[in-house]
């Protein structure tokens, strides 16, 4: 049987590092031996901290993770892979007695190889920002093309989209109200909400996350602006009807990258037309997870951290 080494969330803050039992790989599956993990400070906080809404296929133990980088150890026929060739892995459910939500912190997984996108080994674990990245791009290219004029939060998805949209032609402003987030503006200048006066934004992204945001939005955007939730949000939306009223505002909300936007996303970061560099800011042995999910979750200066999962036979 099958067996790896994961990170195992059991309940609320409940969080360690064990043996897990894998699925037998069939036709069309790859093994893929992680090097890399991320952590999302967005629905794995929620997670890890019992704080979120009912989703699907929710229920503890799980093993998170949907940001991986790793090594083809073993392709089945049809997979169209080959040992050796580097992929990122957007997560895996291939545990037999735990969820796989999201499935990628783990030393192995098993996947359809349809699922994992070869990347350039040049990229190192920085291939594991892949998943915010295409995030970020869906959000600019999906259902509406209109480039953010300003975006809120300078965390790594608020850079992100910064990128995205300097690299499209496009001039952002950026708010930010922690002092350890003002830093490594990319040409795009970064304020404070109250030192910017100005309230005829024409489309105006949030990357915060926080639902209570929208009511003072709503106020900064011109006569039928566009308000883009690009986060994952806990709380439920809410907003006094009036003042959206007289804007004609227009609401969207950004759902999760597709495979072309994944696709996209690659080529643009191993191109060098979108930068990643400087958004790992933390990288933790993948024994010390613990640890690590605590930092990523209560540190303002930690915009990225990293598993290694290297040391893992």
């Amino acid at each position: 049987m099958l067996t790896s080494t994961a990170v195992l969330l059991n309940g609320s803050r409940d969080l360690t590092v064990a043996p897990v039992a894998l699925k037998d790989p069939v036709d069309g599956d790859v093994i893929v031996e992680i090097s890399a993990s991320g952590i999302s400070t967005g629905t794995e906080k929620l997670f890890w901290d019992g704080r979120m809404p009912p989703f699907p296929g929710m229920g503890y133990p799980l093993v998170p993770g949907y940001e991986s980088v790793g090594e083809v150890v073993e392709a089945r026929p049809g997979a169209r892979l080959a040992p050796g060739d580097r992929v990122f892995v957007p997560g895996a459910d291939c545990y037999r007695d735990v969820r796989g939500l999201f499935g990628g912190a783990s030393r192995r997984i098993v996947t359809p190889a349809t699922r994992v996108v070869r990347v350039d080994p040049g990229l190192g674990d920085t291939a594991a920002l892949l998943a915010l990245a295409a995030t970020a791009r869906h959000a600019i290219a999906g259902l509406n093309t209109t480039l953010p004029d300003l975006i809120v939060g300078h965390g790594t998805l608020g850079r992100l989209l910064a990128r995205l949209t300097r690299a499209a032609g496009g001039q952002p402003t950026v708010w930010e109200v922690s002092d350890g987030r003002m830093d490594d503006a990319r040409g795009y200048e970064i304020l404070k909400p109250a030192d910017d006066s100005r309230r005829d934004y024409g489309c105006i992204f949030d990357a915060t996350g926080q639902a209570a945001l929208l009511p003072e939005l709503i106020g900064r955007i011109a006569k039928g602006g566009e308000i883009v939730l690009a986060g994952f949000y806990e709380d439920p939306i809410s907003f006094a009807f009036p003042p959206a009223f007289m804007k004609e505002a227009r609401l969207r909300i950004a759902a999760e990258w597709t495979p072309d936007d994944m696709r996209v996303t690659r080529d643009l970061v191993e191109s060098g037309t979108l930068d990643v560099t400087g958004l790992i800011t933390h990288r933790s042995p993948a024994a010390k997870a613990p640890e690590a999910f605590a930092t990523a979750f209560t540190d303002p200066t930690c915009l990225k951290q990293i598993l290694d999962w290297s040391a893992i036979a």
